[in-house]
């Protein structure tokens, strides 16, 4: 809590700081006449103490952050309760562990009487270096920022300061976007390798058969042909999914782009989008709850055996639901972006309205609405929970919509739910199915983003 309090004052005081590094530079603005010789507006001069006075003081704390505990834990160690402590190392940290978070808050009572005696000792040593860090990092505020306030001037190149910091803000941003993109991609390559040391990437590839085990069979099966998975996820996110979503979704941009009236449009299309952002769970119980049995029942009353309350159907319908704002966005920003010139010219040459759209504007919009069925298959063959509430968990070859199936995502969370061994090939198979659906993803979205690129540019 108190460092929650510490960095919203120096929020605050930051705030401060640029009202008063403003109010500065708009009082020497008001006295330069010749034109010119104000480098920077005074919103500039501002934000350039405002950043002095609140930068310094933040890496402060991140720093203090890490050495303090370490700190805080020798100035224990140095009071007469720790002499009671076992030389035993794993034993003491135990003790001094408990103790510490008694002494912080997060624990209400020890279960070692040793642990009680260094709660003093770790309260003391814990606010005194609390408050020297509060008071340290509260003068950086007041000295960083009274430096930066001095040296405002007409001719301080406060703009250019201000552009380079944020450049240099949104080049560590883009940077650690990327690094954790490679880390994820290096961390699945080699949790990958190990898996395929154990088993054969052909057999795992190319494999019909999915009963993982942690050791081969007696007749050296290993259960790990994936096949089954690979099958249900594209049964259940790339065909039943999008048998229901390309349609709903083309159309409903077709009627807000064309035929709604403007009010409507207003109202119809953030309520449409709303659907992407349904927490997946809400989908799961809607699937499992409602549309599953009621898919069972009528699979029952035309005379099909064998229907599951756990089918490939239900999942598929309700993720197709779920990523209709995918394809109904990008479809109705491509059907926005068509020159009205090309609509106006087939009208005016006796085209009807519909003929318009048919062979005018859904050819023009093609390469943006492919784009997002691209992006919505990449979504859906990714979905989880959808899939563990409605689809089931068996590993089937069938093309019966009624029938249980199971998906790579599904597997995986199996895979990984529980104490786990990793170094057996049951655990490492789900990162060599994690490779698989981020190398397939991966392939999705470059695939969509070079169509819209390539071929958008012909109706700009």
């Amino acid at each position: 809590m108190t460092g929650s309090i510490l960095f919203l004052l120096i929020i605050i005081l930051g705030g401060v700081a640029w009202f008063f590094g403003r109010v500065k530079a708009n009082r020497f603005s008001a006295t330069v006449t010749k034109r010119g010789a104000i480098h920077s507006l005074p919103t500039y001069h501002g934000w350039y103490v405002a950043l002095w006075a609140i930068g310094p003081a933040l890496l402060f704390l991140v720093i203090w952050s890490i050495a303090s505990p370490a700190l805080v834990t020798d100035a224990a160690l140095a009071s007469p309760a720790a002499e009671q402590l076992p030389q035993d190392q794993f034993a003491r940290g135990a003790i001094l562990a408990e103790a510490r978070s008694i002494a912080s808050g997060q624990q209400a009572q020890a279960f070692n009487p040793l642990s009680q005696g260094m709660v003093a000792p770790y309260k003391t040593a814990i606010s005194y270096y609390q408050t020297i860090g509060m008071v340290a990092a509260l003068l950086l505020v007041f000295a960083c920022g009274a430096f930066a306030w001095l040296r405002i001037k007409p001719d301080l190149r406060a703009r250019t300061k201000i552009e380079r910091v944020t450049m240099m803000t949104l080049l560590l941003a883009s940077l650690i976007a990327t690094i954790t993109t490679v880390g994820i991609f290096a961390s699945l390559i080699f949790e990958s390798a190990r898996f395929f040391s154990m088993v054969s990437p052909i057999d795992f590839l190319f494999g019909t058969e999915w009963n993982p085990k942690a050791v081969a069979g007696p007749r050296g099966e290993t259960g790990f042909g994936a096949i089954p998975l690979f099958w249900g996820t594209v049964f259940i996110g790339a065909i039943i999914a999008m048998i229901v979503a390309i349609p709903l979704g083309l159309m409903s941009a077709i009627y807000l782009t064309q035929y709604a009236p403007p009010n409507f449009r207003a109202w119809m299309k953030p309520i449409l989008e709303v659907l992407a952002g349904v927490p997946t769970v809400v989908y799961g119980y809607f699937a499992a709850l409602t549309v599953a049995p009621a898919l069972r029942d009528f699979a029952v009353s035309i005379g099909i055996s064998g229907a599951s309350s756990e089918s490939a159907l239900a999942a598929g319908v309700v993720m197709g639901i779920m990523i209709i704002p995918f394809v109904s966005s990008m479809a109705d920003d491509s059907i926005a972006a068509v020159p009205s010139a090309m609509r106006d010219g087939s009208l005016a040459m006796g085209a009807t309205k519909s003929e318009t759209i048919k062979k005018v504007l859904i050819p023009a919009a093609l390469p943006g609405v492919v784009g997002g069925v691209l992006l919505a298959v990449s979504r859906a063959i990714g979905e989880t929970m959808i899939v563990v509430m409605a689809a089931g968990l068996a590993a089937n070859m069938t093309a019966n919509p009624f029938s249980s199936v199971t998906t790579v995502t599904t597997q995986i969370v199996q895979l990984l739910t529980g104490d786990q061994e990793f170094d057996s090939p049951k655990t490492l198979a789900a990162f060599a199915l994690g490779l698989v659906l981020f190398i397939v993803t991966l392939l999705l979205n470059l695939i969509a983003l070079r169509v819209v690129k390539k071929y958008r540019e012909a109706y700009e």
